[in-house]
């Protein structure tokens, strides 16, 4: 009669595995850089070209209307929208993998899922604080200067960081979802009426009444108006109750959309079929 030994993974063992399986699909990502720099680089720098083309064309008309720097005002808005653009690289990277069987041969490995999504956001998330760095440069190139403390100011970035890591897994849920790259490319064209429907670039209050409402709901608005605030920068003053209460939102927005679509991510992904 023989016996068998049965060996227990200890919890901390697991946890081990995880996390070097999670820094793996890390350096996966980051490796792209190396083989795309142009596309990389070019994602870095389009934040940039948006916000030196509204402060060109709009800077000295808003400026002479509001008595102001649009700027000082701009900027806090233009690191949210920085944040916002990281749902497009989310997206087509995520669909991209499924599509090309990527995913499911993760999968078929000995290695934890949540590794691959958490090595993904891990990517993402590094990629977005490069592409925060060269925007707060090209603001302060520009002239743009917060007037804070360095405890506001950190708060400022964490909200920004805050967004970002929600937006993240919205992406990864709809590159999860969409079948194809044109699918993925019809959900980029949405990104540009919400982003242009919020306080990012303009104050609300030039807007109807009803429409200033729905700009001022954005989550996007939320973060910007409580970075302006946290920076010492200029905003509008809102009317609403979701520009009064803007900090509390820039918090409970991104925990909410993480509430929803993190468990809808995993879910897909355990689920995925192509």
């Amino acid at each position: 009669m023989t016996s068998r030994t049965v060996t227990h993974d200890r919890p901390i063992d697991r946890l081990r595995r995880a996390l070097a399986d999670t820094w793996t699909i890390t350096l996966r990502e980051l490796q792209h850089w190396r083989s795309r720099p142009g596309v990389i680089v070019f994602n870095w720098l389009f934040p940039v070209l948006t916000m030196g083309m509204f402060i060109g064309l709009l800077g000295g008309a808003i400026g002479a209307a509001t008595g102001s720097s649009y700027v000082d005002f701009v900027m806090p808005g233009a690191f949210a929208m920085a944040m916002f653009f990281g749902l497009e690289a989310t997206m087509t990277a995520v669909c991209t993998d499924a599509s090309k069987g990527i995913t499911d041969r993760f999968r078929s490995l000995p290695m934890s899922g949540f590794a691959v999504v958490a090595g993904r956001c891990t990517a993402d998330m590094i990629n977005s604080l490069v592409s925060l760095a060269v925007v707060v440069t090209a603001g302060l190139l520009f002239g743009w200067r917060p007037d804070a403390s360095a405890p506001a100011i950190a708060a400022a970035f964490a909200l920004l960081l805050l967004l970002r890591f929600a937006v993240l897994w919205i992406g990864v849920f709809i590159g999860l979802k969409a079948t194809s790259q044109e699918a993925v490319a019809a959900v980029q064209i949405a990104v540009w009426p919400l982003l242009f429907l919020s306080g990012v670039f303009i104050d609300t209050a030039t807007m109807p009444r009803w429409l200033r409402a729905i700009a001022e709901a954005n989550p996007l608005s939320a973060t910007a108006t409580a970075a302006r605030d946290l920076f010492g920068n200029p905003g509008f003053a809102g009317e609403s109750w979701f520009a009064e209460n803007a900090a509390l939102l820039a918090v409970a927005w991104p925990i909410l959309l993480v509430l929803v679509f993190l468990p809808l991510s995993a879910a897909t992904y355990r689920h995925l079929r192509r």
